[in-house]
């Protein structure tokens, strides 16, 4: 490469810069001299409402607790502030969350608005995964001896907020006593759906995570001694009609 083609590469890379500052944030960066401001203008509008249309239709019930001055505000802000580590657009609401847990400074925000934006993207998540949902195991298999997995395409969920019922209905501004615990899986037919459980169902499946192939007898022995269950056998009865319910969702399966 010439002296003359590197410092071309450094003025573009460099013009590069300007363009994108200005489009990025037009308060603080100046536009470029050899651009006409109509044509900025134009450029800064189309892309932040590429980037407002993708939030709002991946966080539709987060903007709907918003006015429509606040959410456009919100939107601004992360397009001005978050610097993006991906140039792939369906990455865009995750990189959403991560602006909202580590960057976002509003002290008028919703309380619960990272959780619900969580929730929310998870139902995209999903939908996009390219793992695929595992056979369901028989009706007629025992589940006791079998070793359990946990699907790659169900996630245990536990928010501090309802954000399951959340809505311009429902706007709680303080967490519950009990947080919720959910199951977010995908269904074998590629439908993402959702389910409220309990807390046991919510450890009995932690356990199935953090040891893979683990029996059903052995895991729910050890969940009734974590529960100091008074009924050792009541707690297995139970719990292999819970996991034979988790089975015929593709939630847990058996290899």
């Amino acid at each position: 490469m010439s002296v003359e083609q590197h410092k071309a590469k450094i003025d573009f890379k460099a013009k590069q810069q300007e363009f994108a500052a200005f489009i990025r944030n037009p308060d603080r960066n100046p536009a470029p001299d050899d651009v006409a401001p109509e044509r900025m203008s134009m450029y800064r509008e189309l892309f932040f409402n590429n980037v407002e249309s993708f939030l709002s239709s991946n966080f539709p019930v987060l903007k709907s607790l918003l006015s429509q001055e606040n959410w456009l505000t919100l939107a601004r802000d992360f397009y001005s502030e978050h610097r993006s580590n991906t140039p792939y657009f369906s990455e865009i609401p995750e990189e959403f969350l991560d602006y909202l847990q580590n960057e976002r400074q509003g002290s008028d925000d919703l309380p619960f608005m990272l959780e619900l934006a969580h929730y929310e993207w998870v139902e995209m998540a999903l939908a996009i995964a390219k793992e695929e949902a595992p056979a369901t195991i028989a009706s007629e298999m025992n589940l006791g001896p079998l070793p359990l997995f946990l699907s790659p395409l169900a996630w245990l969920l536990a928010y501090r907020f309802p954000v399951h019922q959340i809505s311009t209905d429902f706007i709680p501004y303080e967490p519950p006593e009990a947080p919720s615990f959910l199951i977010v899986y995908r269904t074998p037919d590629d439908n993402v759906k959702f389910m409220q459980i309990t807390p046991s169902t919510y450890r009995l499946l932690e356990i199935v995570q953090n040891t893979p192939g683990i029996n059903a007898e052995s895991c729910l022995t050890q969940l009734a001694g974590e529960l100091q269950a008074s009924d050792t056998q009541l707690v297995i009865d139970q719990g292999l009609k819970t996991l034979r319910e988790l089975a015929d969702k593709s939630i847990i399966y058996s290899d």
